[in-house]
């Protein structure tokens, strides 16, 4: 028997004889892959504050000039990335506890850092069981706050960030259902979108609280499927507690004395959001007042307030972020038509800020963009053109964290994605 026949043999062994044995009930389940192949192709007007190469944009960088007056950051740049590119798998399986229950397990190659760019990194990996009006998921997924029934179309990745929070988070998600209305409950901890501190970004200052971060939302939504429209509307609430320090120190003259310290930072955070779809437009508005949004990618963090001089106890003071953004597009299944509009405003804080800023954009008094795009579908293809007009305004924070004396900065992004799906 030459090596062929044996490979063949093999083969038949290994994969095709367990597969004729299953029965009908069990070749029902599995796991089904999809995902999509995406390149991006952008230029900037200007440097920026972005992660992954400028894959991620955020914002203009400040100026920065140089002897001569010069902003050294007023130069352009270009860039082809494919760190995108995603794969996903889809799992039915029996039943379980009397419920019907699935996974999915997604990644890309966006990595984890940006030493790791072109790293194959998790995005969702989650088990759902659903009963006939409840349903119960256990893994990672996306953050309550970013709603999927509603978040921005943009092609670029970045959706709508830092004006919409983007974050994917391990959980605990109940859902339940009346009729047309739902409660979502969801229990959430850090991974790759983290919270900042005294030793940088990391999800230990939620680890070490603790306790969960915790979610509650309202939503209604309703659906004509003659008439092809819809309408959600709804409303959340979020509370996050961090432990930025485990101890503290103090400097006489018998040297340093550390104290254990268990101090926290706290924040409370709302969200509004509205979607109305008919058969030609999808219009979507969204509005979010928050504390402690940096693990969200949005402006915003805490800061220290004040600072015991016996044990060198800090107490901190959150930084409030309000939101808006809308956006609006065509329904067609060949060409789309879209306007993406976003404003963020850095409140400050209700305290007085005597130490550190443990925040994004702290010398930011607003943000605003604008992004027209149009996307083009042919069978399994797609190219989308985008351009992202993105303004911040640079200055001072007062003694609250207000940003004062300020300077608009703004920078122009054109951007073509082309995908294809599979």
């Amino acid at each position: 028997m030459n090596n062929m026949n044996i490979k063949k043999l093999i083969f038949i062994v290994i994969i095709i004889l367990p597969l004729l044995s299953l029965s009908q009930e069990e070749k029902k389940f599995g796991i089904k892959f999809s995902g999509f192949v995406k390149t991006d192709v952008f230029f900037d007007s200007r440097q920026t504050t972005d992660v992954r190469e400028g894959h991620f944009l955020l914002y203009p960088a400040n100026e920065i000039l140089d002897v001569n007056g010069d902003d050294i950051n007023a130069k352009s740049k270009f860039n082809i990335l494919s760190i995108q590119t995603r794969l996903r798998g889809k799992i039915t399986g029996p039943d379980a506890f009397g419920a019907k229950t699935s996974g999915l397990i997604e990644g890309a190659f966006f990595g984890n850092i940006g030493t790791d760019i072109n790293g194959f990194r998790l995005r969702h990996a989650f088990v759902k069981l659903n009963w006939t009006n409840t349903e119960l998921l256990v893994g990672q997924f996306w953050h309550p706050m970013f709603v999927t029934s509603c978040f921005p179309g943009t092609v670029s990745f970045n959706t709508g960030a830092p004006f919409q929070p983007f974050s994917r988070n391990p959980q605990i998600r109940l859902t339940q259902k009346f009729g047309d209305f739902k409660i979502i409950a969801t229990a959430l901890e850090q991974i790759d979108f983290v919270s900042t501190g005294p030793k940088g970004n990391s999800p230990k200052y939620l680890i070490n609280s603790s306790v969960p971060e915790f979610n509650l939302r309202f939503e209604y939504n309703s659906k004509n499927q003659e008439t092809g429209k819809e309408v959600l509307f709804g409303v959340g609430g979020n509370y996050k507690m961090l432990t930025p320090r485990l101890e503290s120190s103090v400097k006489d003259t018998s040297g340093y004395k550390i104290y254990k310290s268990d101090k926290k930072a706290t924040g409370m955070s709302g969200i509004a959001y509205f979607k109305y779809k008919s058969k030609d437009v999808t219009f979507k508005l969204e509005g979010v007042y928050g504390q402690l949004m940096y693990s969200m990618t949005m402006l915003g963090g805490y800061a220290v307030h004040d600072r015991d001089s016996v044990n060198g106890f800090q107490d901190y003071t959150p930084i409030n972020t309000l939101s808006v953004w809308t956006d609006i597009h065509t329904n067609g299944k060949k060409c789309q038509f879209g306007l993406f509009g976003g404003y963020s405003k850095n409140l400050g804080s209700n305290e007085k800020i005597t130490g550190p800023y443990y925040s994004r954009g702290s010398n930011i008094a607003y943000l605003y963009r604008i992004s027209p795009r149009v996307i083009i579908n042919s069978g399994k293809f797609r190219i989308a053109p985008e351009i992202e007009y993105t303004v911040a305004a640079y200055g001072t924070p007062d003694e609250k964290g207000v940003v004062r004396d300020y300077k608009e900065i703004g920078n122009f992004r054109f951007l073509i994605g082309v995908f294809y799906f599979f």
